[in-house]
């Protein structure tokens, strides 16, 4: 990793530089433009998970410059024999910045993770990932499975059907 980037939790003192670069990051994988502008809903949503969600976002900084950002949230499901705390985190917003890529920072944001992780007891981490992030989590020891399925479920936003994307 670069010797002057320094990997820190972010705290509600964060929280314009986390939505920007939340919103920068979601701009760029889903290839906006960057002066797409995103609801008012998805953008009060995010601040209220960084402000008072039940997980650990943090930030890897560059003196005054942000490098990148990644978030983990913690979850409690019914346990299983596998699982028997229940507890599980969601690794998400992992993004580093085009001019930092490749110096080792998104694989020491991950790792700080997962020890928050391991240290707040879970079992297991899941993540969703993008085609250019796969072999680094599978280098930190992530498997890709087969196993999951999901379902959309719309909150009336004014689909016409159910294969339609819900933009609520």
């Amino acid at each position: 990793m670069e010797k002057n980037i320094e990997i820190v939790k972010a705290t509600a003192a964060d929280i314009e530089t986390l939505m920007a670069i939340r919103l920068e990051m979601l701009r760029e994988v889903n290839d906006l433009a960057s002066d797409y502008e995103f609801s008012e809903e998805l953008k009060t949503c995010a601040r209220e998970y960084f402000l008072s969600g039940n997980q650990t976002t943090i930030l890897a900084k560059d003196g005054k410059n942000i490098a990148g950002m990644a978030s983990i949230n913690y979850i409690t499901i019914m346990p299983t024999f596998s699982h028997p705390t229940g507890k599980r985190a969601f690794l998400m917003s992992v993004y580093t910045r085009s001019e930092y890529r490749r110096k080792g920072i998104a694989r020491d944001m991950i790792k700080q993770l997962i020890d928050e992780a391991k240290a707040r007891g879970c079992s297991e981490i899941i993540l969703d990932a993008t085609e250019a992030g796969r072999p680094l989590y599978k280098s930190l020891g992530f498997e890709e499975s087969e196993e999951t399925m999901t379902k959309q479920i719309c909150c009336n936003c004014g689909r016409k059907n159910e294969n339609e994307i819900c933009h609520c």
